[in-house]
C-alpha cells in the first residue's frame, strides 16, 4: 500500500485492538480491513507489448473495424516507448450487435490485461460508482473499486458498457461521478467513499460502449475519445459467418462439418433476405436456426449431410423475410431517390411528389418530422423563386396544389438530409420532367438552392449500392468522407459532388415530355 494509506490502515487496526469484539463497529471495521488488504494496491499483470501479436490476436477475433484496431496498437506502441503515458478513455459508439463489446474482451486478451466488464445500464444511485460511507449498515465500495477487486490487479481492462443509458433522480447523478473516474489528471487519487483514502486508477485502461451519444452528460462526452463503429457491410457479414458465426454455432448445436454445409450463395441470401441490421446477432440466429434443425436430423438417426444452398434455403427458414432494395424500372415524373440512415444502415427512400387542381397549397405525408417539413417548404420556396430559370410555368403555382409524399407512413422520418431529394421530385412533377431511375442523392437544401452536406457518407452509399444504382449525388463538402467507403464500392460507382441544386437537376432530370396537342385547324 501507499504510506499514507498503510498509516490509515495501522490507525484503523490499532483502534480495532481497543475494540470490544462484540460491538456493532467491530464487524464494519473487520470488514473495511478485509476489503482494503485484498485490494491489489501495487499487484499489477505483465502487458504485453509485442504489437505484432497484439494485431493477430485482435485479427483472429474481429473482421474489420481496422480503425479501432488501429487506435489500440498506437496505444500499445505508446505504452513500449513510455513508461506511464496518460491514458485516453475510448468510447465505442455504434448500433446495437456490431461487436463493441466483445471487441473490449478481445482487446483485454490482445494485451494480456484482466477484463472486467460493469453495465451501467439503468444504474441511478451515485453510491454506485462512488460507494458508500462506512456509517451505513450494509455499506459497500463502489463498483469500480469492486471491478478492482475482482480482476485482482491494479491495470485491468474496465469495460463501462451502455455510458448513454445511467439515469439520474433524487439519490445523484452517477454521470458526474464517472467524471472524476474517466478523468486521467484526477484518476490517480480517486476517492471511495467507502475506503475513505485515494486508490491510483491512472493504471486501469477503461472503455466505454453507447449507441447513442446525445444522451451522454456533454462533460462527460469530452472526457472521452469517440470511435464510431459502423454497420458492417454485406461481404463483411458474409466473412464474419464464414470465419465466426457458423463454426462458433455449429459447436454450440453438436454437429460438425459432416453433417451441415452451407453453399457462399445460402449465405448471401440468409444475409440479403432474412436479416436487415446493422450488426449480427440476428444473423446469428438464423444460422442457429438451421443449425438446431440439422441437429435435430441428426438425433432422429439421420446421419446423411446437409448442404443448404440458395434453392433449398427457404425449407429451413421459411418465405424470405426481406424483399432487397431495388430501384425503380422506370425513369419517372415526380418520383425521386433518396438516401437514409436507419438503425439498420442504410436504406433508399423513394420520395413522390404530384401536382392537382388547387390553390397552391403545399400538402405533406408520410409521417415527417418538423425538420423533414421544413426542407420541403424550403424546396418548394425555391422552386417558387427560380420557376422561370427551371422551366416551370409561374402560373402554374397559383392554380395547382402539390402532394409530397414518402412511403412506407409507418415509419417516422426526419432529418435535413432528403432536401435536395424533395427539390427534384417537386420540380420533376412541376416542369414535366422525368427524374432518371439510375441515380440516387442526399444533401440539404438552403433557400438559395445550395447543398449543405450530410452525415452517414458510408451507410448511404451502400444502401444505394445494395440496390444496384450505381451513380450517387452527393454535397462536394461530403468529399473527405469518401475514404470510408469500401474501394471495391467506389470502383464500381459513379459520384457526383455538387454544390448547388442546379447541378442536381442537371444529372438526374432528363428534357420534359412532349405533350401532344390537338390540332385546332389553325
Amino acid at each position: 500500500m501507499p504510506k499514507p494509506v498503510e498509516e490509515e490502515v495501522d490507525r484503523q487496526l490499532k483502534k480495532l485492538e481497543r475494540m470490544h469484539p462484540d460491538s456493532a463497529e467491530t464487524a464494519t471495521l473487520r470488514n473495511w480491513l478485509d476489503i482494503m488488504v485484498a485490494l491489489p494496491w501495487s499487484k499489477s499483470s505483465k502487458e504485453n507489448l509485442d504489437l505484432r501479436k497484439a494485431q493477430e490476436i485482435l485479427d483472429n477475433d474481429h473482421f474489420g473495424l481496422e480503425k479501432v484496431k488501429e487506435r489500440i496498437l498506437e496505444a500499445l506502441a505508446v505504452r513500449k516507448i513510455k513508461e506511464k503515458p496518460k491514458g485516453s478513455i475510448l468510447c465505442l459508439v455504434g448500433p446495437p450487435g456490431v461487436g463493441k463489446t466483445s471487441l473490449g474482451r478481445s482487446i483485454a486478451h490482445a494485451i494480456n490485461r484482466k477484463f472486467v466488464r460493469l453495465s451501467l445500464g439503468g444504474v441511478h444511485d451515485e453510491a454506485e460508482i462512488r460507494g458508500h460511507r462506512r456509517t451505513y449498515v450494509g455499506a459497500m465500495p463502489g463498483r469500480v473499486i469492486q471491478s478492482i477487486q475482482q480482476a485482482g490487479t491494479n491495470n485491468p481492462l474496465i469495460m463501462l458498457d451502455e455510458i448513454d443509458k445511467v439515469s439520474s433522480d433524487f439519490r445523484g447523478d452517477p454521470s458526474s461521478a464517472l467524471l472524476e473516474v474517466l478523468d486521467p489528471e484526477q484518476n490517480n487519487s480517486f476517492r471511495d467513499n467507502y475506503l475513505g483514502v485515494p486508490f491510483d486508477l491512472s493504471n486501469v485502461m477503461f472503455m466505454t460502449t453507447a449507441n447513442i451519444l446525445e444522451t451522454i452528460q456533454p462533460a462527460l462526452r469530452d472526457r472521452m475519445e469517440v470511435i464510431r463503429l459502423a454497420g458492417y457491410t454485406e461481404e463483411e457479414k458474409l466473412q464474419i459467418t464464414i470465419r465466426h458465426i457458423l463454426p462458433k454455432q455449429m459447436e454450440e448445436n453438436g454437429i460438425s462439418a459432416a453433417n451441415l454445409g452451407i453453399s457462399e450463395s445460402g449465405l448471401r441470401d440468409i444475409v440479403a433476405k432474412y436479416t436487415r441490421e446493422s450488426g449480427l446477432r440476428q444473423l446469428e440466429r438464423e444460422v442457429a436456426t438451421i443449425c438446431r434443425k440439422v441437429a435435430r436430423r441428426v438425433a432422429e438417426g439421420d446421419p446423411s449431410k446437409v448442404v443448404i444452398t440458395e434453392a433449398n434455403l427457404h425449407e429451413f427458414l421459411g418465405p424470405a423475410k426481406i424483399e432487397p432494395d431495388s430501384m425503380l424500372r422506370h425513369d419517372e415524373v415526380g418520383v425521386a431517390t433518396g438516401l437514409a440512415v436507419t438503425a439498420t444502415g442504410g436504406d433508399i427512400l423513394f420520395i413522390e411528389a404530384i401536382t392537382m387542381k388547387g390553390k397552391g397549397q403545399l400538402q405533406l405525408t408520410g409521417q415527417l418530422g418538423d425538420v423533414m417539413r421544413e426542407s420541403a417548404q424550403a424546396a418548394y420556396s425555391y422552386a417558387k423563386s427560380r420557376a422561370r430559370d427551371l422551366g416551370i410555368d409561374e402560373e402554374i403555382f397559383g392554380q395547382v396544389d402539390i402532394h409530397i409524399h414518402i412511403p412506407e407512413g409507418a415509419i417516422p422520418k426526419d432529418g435535413p438530409s432528403a432536401g435536395i431529394t424533395m427539390a427534384t421530385a417537386l420540380v420533376s412533377a412541376l416542369s414535366n420532367r422525368p427524374v432518371r431511375n439510375n441515380v440516387a442523392m442526399t444533401g440539404e437544401i438552403t433557400l438559395r438552392g445550395e447543398v449543405l452536406p450530410i452525415g452517414g457518407v458510408k451507410e448511404k452509399v451502400l444502401a444505394a449500392y445494395r440496390a444496384r444504382i450505381r451513380k450517387v449525388i452527393l454535397p462536394a463538402q461530403n468529399r473527405k468522407d469518401m475514404h470510408e467507403v469500401p474501394e471495391e464500392t467506389q470502383k464500381e460507382m459513379e459520384f457526383v459532388f455538387v454544390e448547388n441544386v442546379r447541378q442536381v437537376f442537371r444529372e438526374a432530370l432528363k428534357p420534359a415530355k412532349k405533350v401532344k396537342i390537338a390540332s385546332t385547324g389553325e
